[in-house]
């Protein structure tokens, strides 16, 4: 990760000394959105830092939270931080634009604004020694009023022509061709998320297994492009 806060929280110093912080006037940083296509490793983050710190990873399905009944999502939303409060962990809002969005959207109603504004007060008034997670695809819709009740905002791209490199080797390494690793192939895998280039190195794993065969460039950039066609097929 090449986040500071990333690498700081790995290294547990402020979580470490979260009490010590907390005598002097001061609070760890506590609340974090990730943003960033699919793929790039906003989830994987809140599972390093959770395994970390020590702490157990609770994973909170917005679409599951929502519900069409007045009043039940609210009441759902009220457990969620009532447990946030009592049971120290890593609590991630996966897709959190579901529950974010905007409240001025001309598509927006009156139901899911009240949920909102109830997320920003917990948000606001949330003093526990767990750490909320909050990762979303769609950071431009989110309500503005959200971004200050973060301590950090972390974006996630796609990786650059050293990561696909060093993704590549870590799955690869000692199983394919030397001269697998060039332009050539960067070229097939950009574009493509951290988790699709890890997918494809998986299928390049399999035909050489099943076919008895070494993973050459051939292989490889079939399997990437076969990746990319995926994406074809989702926008037709």
């Amino acid at each position: 990760m090449k986040n500071a806060f990333v690498i700081e929280y790995l290294n547990e110093n402020e979580f470490r000394k979260k009490e010590i912080l907390r005598k002097n006037g001061l609070k760890n940083r506590s609340k974090l959105l990730l943003t960033g296509d699919p793929g790039t490793g906003k989830t994987m983050t809140a599972s390093v830092i959770a395994n970390e710190i020590n702490l157990p990873l609770y994973v909170i399905q917005i679409d599951k939270l929502v519900t069409k009944y007045m009043g039940e999502t609210s009441a759902k939303l009220r457990q969620v931080f009532d447990q946030i409060d009592e049971s120290p962990g890593v609590y991630l809002f996966d897709e959190f634009d579901a529950l974010g969005s905007d409240r001025s959207m001309d598509n927006d109603v009156g139901e899911m604004r009240r949920i909102l504004n109830s997320f920003l007060q917990y948000l606001e008034n949330e003093d526990s020694f767990s750490l909320i997670i909050a990762a979303t695809n769609n950071p431009g819709i989110l309500d503005k009023a959200l971004f200050r009740r973060f301590d950090d905002v972390l974006e996630y791209s796609l990786p650059d022509d050293d990561q696909i490199m060093k993704i590549m080797r870590n799955k690869l390494e000692g199983r394919c061709q030397s001269d697998i690793y060039d332009k050539e192939i960067i070229e097939a895998a950009k574009g493509l998320s951290h988790a699709d280039i890890s997918k494809a190195c998986e299928e390049a794993l399999k035909l050489s297994v099943i076919d008895e065969v070494e993973i050459d460039k051939k292989i490889m950039i079939e399997v990437l492009r076969s990746r990319r066609e995926l994406y074809r097929f989702k926008e037709a």
